[in-house]
């Protein structure tokens, strides 16, 4: 039986999946994340729950402790809106994942893995709404999104280099968008699939039907359940891939086209109101799922009308419970 995982970030949508996924397969899981436990998105009772501050290395000492894998999911992120405004804070957690890795070596960790991110790919390659998708060489040379992405390569070599020197097997996944119930849904840090959920959801709920719509709404983009997620992110960790694979979907979608499948799961039709001075990205970003196919024989299948489907209901029920004074999962960092 394997010894015990640490999840880092798990008070996040993905972590707190992860930790519930593992939590049921047997696995003895330590939880940890900076937030108030009242803040955390779930936290279940099978694991270690702890609230430590992560970019410092005591903390990181102490989350490694008797260790024997890492699921490094921990970082300050949101949607493209966050990123976009918040580049500095984006970068410092680069503290996260180095005095993570320094105390895995002191602690004797044999496996990590880092929860890396498309915005490495280079602007240049993402600039046409149907460009082709991202293979993993195309994150080189480097120009990856200002802030977010440039810590994210940087510890993508930070890993590479750990394992290389000091024989940590450190595992490397790419994610392209995911969502999921569970997820952040409002405050400035949710991803489109769930801004569009909730704009939706309150269309339904107050009449009001139209929406806002960040760009032209033509930018493209590929979307990942976060049960295809965490499926991926186990299967890498457990391989013998020692580079960054992309883990994501490769079903492309424009921003309009996400409008229209929601508007079809809330049966609702919205008038569209075009914000061409908010945060929208790069033009178009897809995954190539060619290797991961290659390395693992898998690859995200879930369709996105099938995880909106429940994206949008779990939404609807949070805002409605809400509305009706009932207690509902708030939306955290």
């Amino acid at each position: 039986m394997a010894g015990l995982t640490l999840v880092a970030g798990a008070g996040g949508f993905i972590g707190g999946q992860l930790v519930r996924d593992l939590a049921a397969e047997g696995t003895a899981v330590r939880a940890v994340d900076c937030k108030p436990f009242d803040l955390w998105f779930q936290r279940c009772d099978e694991a270690q729950n702890q609230m430590l501050d992560l970019r410092e290395l005591r903390a990181c000492e102490t989350a490694t402790k008797g260790v024997e894998e890492v699921y490094n999911l921990a970082a300050d992120m949101g949607g493209m809106g966050f990123i976009e405004r918040n580049k500095a804070l984006c970068m410092l957690s680069v503290l996260i994942n180095t005095h993570l890795l320094m105390a895995a070596r002191a602690n004797g960790v044999a496996r990590f893995f880092f929860s890396s991110s498309a915005c490495v790919y280079a602007d240049s390659r993402q600039r046409e709404t149907d460009g082709p998708p991202l293979k993993e060489s195309d994150a080189y040379p480097a120009m990856p999104e200002d802030g977010y992405g440039w810590e994210k390569l940087f510890s993508e070599r930070m890993c590479r280099h750990f394992r290389e020197d000091f024989g940590i097997a450190t595992r490397i996944g790419r994610y392209h968008n995911v969502y999921g119930p569970f997820g952040t849904w409002e405050g400035g840090r949710e991803k489109a699939p769930a801004a569009i959920s909730r704009k939706a959801a309150a269309a339904v709920l107050t009449g009001r039907h139209e929406i806002e719509i960040w760009g032209d709404g033509e930018q493209t983009r590929s979307f990942m359940h976060i049960d295809d997620c965490l499926k991926g992110t186990k299967m890498l960790m457990h391989s013998d891939f020692v580079h960054p694979l992309n883990i994501g979907s490769d079903e492309l979608v424009s921003i309009n086209g996400l409008v229209d499948i929601v508007e079809e799961i809330a049966g609702v039709r919205l008038k569209r109101r075009y914000n061409l001075d908010a945060p929208k990205g790069v033009r178009g970003r897809n995954s190539d799922n060619s290797l991961i196919r290659r390395v693992l024989g898998w690859a995200p299948s879930i369709k996105l009308k099938d995880g909106m489907e429940k994206t949008y209901r779990w939404i609807y029920d949070q805002m409605k419970m809400r509305a009706e004074g009932r207690p509902f999962v708030a939306a955290c960092g």
